[in-house]
């Protein structure tokens, strides 16, 4: 899910790049040039187009981001519940290897 969740942060982060270079900036940007067509189209609202689409997409990045985090830290918490068991089952088994190995250091005395 989080693999998922990524892929779709990094195409709406494309997106983002995309619309954000196509805006007339104050310096003219890459829509200088269509900037007259449009409005003699008589779609002078192209640019409050862009600018929402930029904030939607922003804040779609946001929550996606802020989604993959609480379902990573959710598999992390289900991670560290079973590690206790774990690790007792490893401590059980170092110790039987500790006192077998002393059962054979005591058999190899005798």
């Amino acid at each position: 899910m989080v693999k998922l969740l990524t892929i779709l942060i990094f195409i709406a982060a494309i997106l983002l790049i995309l619309l954000v270079l196509v805006q007339n900036s104050k310096g003219g940007g890459l829509a200088a040039g269509f900037s007259s067509g449009n409005q003699v189209m008589g779609a002078p609202r192209t640019a409050d187009f862009l600018e929402k689409a930029s904030w939607t997409l922003a804040g779609i990045i946001v929550l996606l981001s802020i989604l993959a985090a609480g379902i990573n830290a959710g598999q992390n918490r289900v991670h560290e519940t079973e590690e206790p068991e774990a690790v007792e089952q490893s401590a059980d088994e170092a110790a039987e290897d500790a006192n077998a190995a002393d059962f054979q250091e005591e058999a190899a005395e005798k």
